[in-house]
């Protein structure tokens, strides 16, 4: 990866705007650390369980870490945490966690909220094996994909990323196999519409989904193989993508980490805003989702791009970047470094709008300078794509020049039939072909342009950087909370108490087993939990 000059603006921003952008972001989201710190959730239960090995489903479907939880749960006990129950009936039985969690399906066994036998140094100790032993799972799993990349074509910016999207998996992974071939460099198995409002992964690969595919860890191995396969034959490294966003968002992330996956749509405001999932559960989900992906090497993919399809892109731009720089603090605090931060934006604004190709290249200049060493994510026009397959395609064009032009790290390439079907072969075809004639004919275009001094393009971005820095300074005055209620991103009002999945939130308690957390923070340089065994 290029790492960029952040000292030269060519937009004249003075490097202490964005300074004082990353202090405002600070003072926003430490707060939201602290909350996070004390309370778990469902998922994150579930969580545990996967990383020490639990797999599977019952005969009815239900997910075997799904029972152990709900189990849990039924007790009041959410906020005591699976490890200490699990492990205590582990070393009184016997048993390892997958058979521990398929007693409790069969009644076999009650997990035991208070314990008060002399076995709790047994516990412990176990418990933190199994938390070595996890870890040393996902780290192994990133030695690979090193390997594998060390041993492939060096990979350029900007990354070539398509879709597939057929629903069944295994005609995703023909379809992706292909998408190698034609030039990708990754593949984004899109997720069937709706899963981000599952509260449990479906086990086993699928072959029927709306709008994509089911996210599962099955699936994400028959990709992932079929992937490894087509790039030992091009002497490529193609990277994988699927979404951890959700209920279930650290979940995935975990499947991910485990399938060797190398990139995952992980933003903290995006499942609040456009799938009205509780505020609280999202922002402690996507925590410890980042901290399985900051260990993993995975890189982030954030949502901003969506607020454009919620709100005006000309008067809204301001509200990307302030998410952006909220976005990337969490991320920081999550122990993300900034090459494993892919974030998201987009090229939204009406093509008849005069000077919008100047307002939009100010947008796309702007986040890059903003950003210097992080992998952004730039995505295509779909807001204002109609049928008309000609205009769509020029509009590909622009968006692909502008994505060259300003250095963007990862192009999600734009299809001229956005908006009639989700993609054909030919369709991503004719995408990367038209993608790799223009980004070959314009390279090194950025580095010969400047920009005139008090022009549209200088005078557009320290607008937007006015209305941004204010934005943050009232975030950071009001609190997340509050500004989220009052509808100020992506002109979408979200309540704390509001939404799906509150009631899988609990506060931890005093005895609240915190290994793989204590563990994952420690590895990844955050802070480490308050209070509760580690």
């Amino acid at each position: 990866m290029t790492h960029r000059n952040a000292a030269h603006s060519k937009l004249g921003i003075p490097p202490e705007i964005f300074a004082r952008c990353r202090v405002l972001a600070q003072t926003i989201t430490t707060p939201i650390d602290a909350f996070v710190r004390e309370r778990t959730t469902v998922a994150i239960e579930r969580t545990l369980l996967r990383l020490i090995g639990v797999d599977g489903a019952d005969a009815d479907g239900r997910p075997y870490p799904n029972i152990a939880v709900e189990h849990l749960c039924a007790q009041g006990g959410l906020g005591y945490g699976i490890l200490r129950p699990l492990v205590h009936a582990m070393v009184s039985f016997d048993l390892t966690p997958q058979e521990a969690c398929e007693a409790i399906a069969a009644g076999e066994v009650t997990l035991d909220l208070h314990p008060t036998d002399p076995r709790d140094a047994e516990v412990q100790a176990l418990a933190q094996r199994l938390a070595d032993q996890a870890l040393q799972r996902i780290l192994q799993t990133r030695e690979e994909r090193a390997r594998r990349m060390a041993a492939a074509a060096p990979m350029k910016d900007p990354l070539l990323y398509v879709i597939v999207a057929t629903g069944n998996i295994y005609e995703d992974a023909v379809q992706a196999r292909t998408a190698a071939i034609q030039g990708a460099d990754v593949i984004a198995v899109i997720r069937s519409t709706g899963q981000s409002l599952l509260d449990f992964v479906p086990y086993g690969p699928t072959t029927e989904g709306f709008g994509g595919t089911y996210a599962t860890q099955a699936n994400f191995r028959i990709v992932r193989e079929a992937l490894d396969d087509v790039g030992a034959q091009l002497g490529r490294y193609i990277m994988l993508c699927n979404y951890c966003s959700g209920l279930c968002m650290p979940e995935i992330a975990a499947m991910g980490a485990l399938e060797r996956l190398d990139m995952m749509l992980n933003d903290a405001l995006y499942g609040i805003l456009f799938r009205d999932i509780n505020p609280q559960r999202t922002l402690i989900d996507q925590s410890f989702s980042r901290r399985i992906n900051a260990l993993a090497g995975v890189i982030i993919n954030t949502g901003e791009d969506n607020y454009l399809t919620t709100d005006d892109a000309v008067e809204a731009t301001h509200t990307v970047l302030a998410s952006q720089f909220v976005n990337e603090a969490l991320a920081l605090q999550a122990g993300l470094p900034p090459e494993q931060m892919g974030l998201g934006h987009a090229m939204e604004m009406d093509p008849q709008l005069r000077h919008g190709f100047l307002y939009e290249l100010a947008q796309a200049q702007l986040v890059r300078e903003a950003f210097p060493q992080h992998r952004l994510k730039f995505m295509p026009p779909t807001r204002h794509m109609t049928g008309n397959t000609f205009r769509g395609l020029v509009q590909d064009a622009l968006f692909h020049l502008l994505g060259g032009w300003t250095e963007q790290g990862i192009l999600l390439l734009g299809m001229h039939t956005e908006a009639m079907h989700t993609p054909h072969i030919a369709d991503r075809k004719i995408a990367l072909e038209t993608a790799q004639m223009i980004l070959s004919n314009t390279a090194g275009l950025g580095d010969e342009l400047t920009f005139r001094p008090g022009g549209v393009l200088q005078s557009r971005a320290s607008e937007t950087m006015d209305k941004t820095l204010a934005l943050l300074e009232e975030t950071a005055q009001r609190g997340l909370w509050d500004m989220l209620a009052a509808g100020r991103f992506a002109a979408v009002a979200r309540h704390p108490e509001g939404g799906r999945g509150l009631s899988g939130v609990a506060r931890r308690e005093a005895t609240y087993l915190d290994t793989i957390d204590a563990r994952l923070r420690r590895a990844t340089g955050t802070p480490t939990t308050e209070g509760g065994a580690a």
